[in-house]
């Protein structure tokens, strides 16, 4: 099968935003809600009152900084302030600003060129759904009764069901019981608050099938699927990925896997997943020598997370890149921390040269790389929720270095197409260096990275460039120059904790 993959996603810069702590629109009327102060520190259950609106009103801001597509974390109506309890699939949540807000965004978005991808949360729905409640209500009668997973014994009245659990119902989820027996229904990962929808039932599939494509025909650019993994039925993402192509050929799809996930991509699934082993290896070498270990363990998927040298780093890599069709790398979603963990940043104890290598490797290796909302400007954060502060709009607040660096980055990835579609060749590797160079055409750059604490001189290979001799500069100060001579770059002066690109 010849891979396809979107286009744009090949150069595209982009930016994860969780709506209810980016940016309050004074637009949006908030008469009767109940909301936090915008400063005070995250919890499971407040609501800040980030909207819609307010993130139309920041894509200059957006477009400054190089952005050209929108992650949104959920936007759909939900009783939780992370909204992955989704009670309407049909509806963007009141407290957003709702449909037409959302149709303001997706029109000013898309007459500047900017993408928008929003969650699908897809596997598990909420104790407000409708066909879940009306189940609980009504019991075996209900005509919903297989769109869920449930307890035979509590849908003929011989049990009561669970889903706000009492000491006994916790007692039994506590003690591994399980929650289909426990709260009379199959909860994910036995959370009591995210029933699992029965996925092998018709009804329920074409409800998740026809809301994917009523939002791809409201304009939304792709979808970004929660742990879609869960949903393990091959065939199910095939018809998922024919209905959402068949009205747009461009969309993304683009799953939450963690791990290898070859399954899902071999181009009848997903274009690409979040890039997570990535992640752990910029984690492991441009902040090996801070890592907070007991921090960044925290989060599910970082339990691997470790110190690395240069060529253990190399070698992640290479790894990683032999997984996947090109097509598949150059569309994969490259992040250093999401909503699911501790900012970079705080991972590594607040190094930031490491945050400023680690954003140069990513804005020059293939795929797409994104930001986490706040990242840009040093926002920090440790594991859930804390991860989730809100924006802090007054620019004196801002690590401004930070911010440059990213713009700087973003403007030479736009610059090069080489860092966008061109081919990757490891070239050195040592305990804290590591160079290599992307190639399209004529186009051939160098990137060498240095994570010791002082200046490193290094002679780099790059014969696998069809380089043999001649002379490069750095891409940032074009009066400084280096010689090749028969296929090696000599004498290359790495400053302490920092990188050169080279063409």
């Amino acid at each position: 099968m010849t891979i396809i993959t979107p286009d744009w996603v090949k150069d595209a810069v982009f930016y994860q935003i969780f709506p209810d702590r980016f940016a309050r629109s004074e637009q949006l009327s908030r008469h009767g809600l109940h909301l936090e102060d915008w400063t005070s520190p995250p919890n499971p259950f407040g609501f800040k009152g980030g909207d819609l609106l307010g993130v139309t009103e920041k894509l200059d801001y957006l477009q400054d900084l190089g952005v050209t597509a929108i992650y949104f974390n959920p936007i759909f109506a939900s009783t939780a302030n992370h909204r992955y309890h989704t009670y309407d699939y049909t509806n963007v949540d009141p407290i957003l600003g709702g449909n037409r807000a959302f149709r303001h965004l997706l029109n000013e978005a898309h007459a500047r060129g900017l993408r928008v991808v929003p969650d699908g949360v897809f596997n598990h729905a909420s104790r407000g759904f409708w066909q879940f409640n009306h189940t609980l209500e009504n019991g075996a009668a209900s005509p919903y009764v297989d769109w869920f997973h449930f307890d035979p014994d509590r849908l003929h009245g011989k049990k009561h069901f669970a889903p706000y659990p009492d000491t006994h119902a916790q007692q039994a989820l506590a003690h591994g019981k399980g929650s289909l027996k426990a709260l009379g229904y199959q909860a994910w990962w036995e959370l009591p608050a995210l029933p699992k929808f029965n996925t092998n039932t018709p009804a329920v599939r074409e409800f998740i099938w026809n809301i994917a494509t009523q939002w791809i025909e409201f304009g939304i650019d792709g979808w970004r699927l929660d742990v879609p993994q869960e949903i393990d039925d091959d065939e199910f993402w095939r018809e998922f990925r024919r209905r959402v192509k068949a009205l747009n050929p461009e969309a993304y799809i683009v799953g939450e896997i963690w791990q290898q996930s070859q399954r899902w991509l071999q181009g009848d699934q997903f274009d690409a997943v979040m890039n997570y082993p990535i992640t752990l290896a910029c984690l492991g070498f441009f902040g090996g020598h801070t890592l907070n270990l007991e921090e960044t363990r925290k989060a599910g998927g970082y339990h691997g997370a470790r110190p690395m040298d240069g060529v253990d780093f190399a070698n992640a890599i290479d790894t990683v890149l032999g997984w996947y069709d090109p097509q598949i790398t150059l569309a994969q979603l490259n992040l250093l921390d999401s909503h699911d963990t501790p900012r970079f940043i705080t991972s590594v104890r607040e190094d930031w040269s490491a945050l400023q290598l680690a954003y140069l490797f990513l804005f020059t290796y293939p795929g797409a790389p994104c930001i986490y909302y706040g990242d840009e400007i040093g926002l920090t954060g440790g594991h859930d929720p804390d991860c989730r502060r809100s924006f802090p709009w007054v620019e004196a607040q801002w690590n401004l270095e930070i911010l440059t660096h990213v713009k700087k980055l973003s403007e030479l990835r736009r610059a090069y197409p080489a860092l966008r579609r061109g081919s990757y060749h490891r070239l050195y590797a040592d305990r804290e260096v590591y160079a290599f160079g992307r190639w399209l055409g004529q186009e051939r750059l160098i990137v060498a990275l240095n994570t010791a604490s002082a200046t490193r001189q290094v002679d780099i290979p790059v014969g696998a460039l069809g380089l043999t001799d001649g002379t490069v500069g750095d891409a940032f100060q074009v009066d400084q120059r280096w010689p090749i001579v028969n296929g090696m770059l000599h004498a290359v002066k790495l400053p302490p904790r920092a990188g050169l690109v080279l063409l």
